[in-house]
């Protein structure tokens, strides 16, 4: 395999001000065109099922993977700090989604079904516990391999292909995203609507910092970029089992919003936050923690 061009390099501690502002400038205009945009998208999916929204939306998310990944035919590199920025970026967004559009959603279901305190109390330490538990086995089962952690689950890179082993890891963390979006269509269409948005914007940091991966490893700019596009593809799948069990049942949604909550939870504090603090930038990850969580209390207010 070829030396790829683009690399992922060490810097110390400057920050880029240009690149900061630039990305907020971004980051504003996207808000602004997700708020302006939300009376037509809500007209035209309001006519359509849970499960068949559920599943476009997951789709939709799942191909900003995809999107995140195209500067790389572009860039010739991008700097460490830069990559563990917006990889707390994602996670602040997955916080701030899982907090807001998962886990206050899961609450109010309950109490509605429910009624007593303990029972929502209930719902919530199960759900999330099941969840977790249930990607913390995934872990454990499927042979994956993280960029920075290295191989898990047993996971030998002699045995299968090291870009395989990649793709299984990106399964394992995009899966209970697009989970996330089907179950969160169960409930008010905003709440899915904002999750899906979420994910989509999390998503494209996470292709980029995917794809570069990808050719640091020596593979072709067209491998990189269609690996990305696949990992993304997992997210409707995901979509598509959490729009059905909850259409189907619609009792499980309080468990199903609080079982995708615990799965998002795992993917932040297992993988998201500890490659972003790896290499040393917990600042910059932090403040990109910090800026992802206001971002999408903003979508949330402006999709309200």
């Amino acid at each position: 395999m070829h030396e790829s061009r683009v690399e992922v390099i060490q810097d110390g501690a400057r920050v880029s001000w240009p690149g900061v502002i630039i990305s907020l400038v971004v980051l504003v205009l996207f808000i602004l065109m997700v708020s302006v945009t939300w009376p037509r998208i809500e007209d035209w999916v309001s006519g359509m099922g849970t499960i068949q929204i559920g599943l476009l939306a997951s789709l939709v998310a799942g191909l900003f993977t995809a999107v995140g990944a195209i500067p790389i035919f572009f860039l010739r590199r991008i700097p460490q700090s830069v990559e563990d920025a917006m990889m707390g970026f994602g996670a602040g967004v997955m916080l701030a989604a899982t907090a807001f559009e998962l886990v206050l959603p899961a609450v109010e279901g309950a109490e509605a079904q429910y009624g007593a305190v303990g029972m929502v109390i209930l719902v919530l330490a199960v759900g999330i516990g099941l969840g977790g538990g249930f990607l913390l086995l995934l872990h454990r089962l499927v042979p994956h391999e993280h960029f920075m952690i290295g191989p898990q689950s047993g996971a030998d890179p002699m045995k299968i292909r090291r870009v395989y082993l990649f793709i299984f890891a990106i399964a394992l963390h995009n899966l209970p995203e697009g989970l996330a979006v089907g179950v969160g269509f169960g409930g008010d269409v905003s709440d899915g609507m904002t999750l899906a948005v979420a994910i989509g914007l999390q998503n494209m940091p996470e292709g980029l910092v995917v794809a570069i991966a990808l050719l640091s490893l020596g593979y072709s700019k067209a491998t990189a970029f269609g690996v990305t596009l696949l990992t993304g593809l997992v997210q409707p799948v995901g979509g598509l089992m959490g729009a059905t069990a909850v259409s189907v049942m619609e009792f499980l949604l309080p468990w199903g919003l609080a079982f995708a909550a615990g799965a998002m939870l795992f993917v932040i504090s297992h993988e998201i936050i500890p490659e972003s603090h790896r290499k040393g930038h917990e600042a910059k990850a932090t403040l990109g923690v910090l800026i992802g969580f206001i971002a999408l209390i903003a979508i949330d207010l402006a999709l309200g």
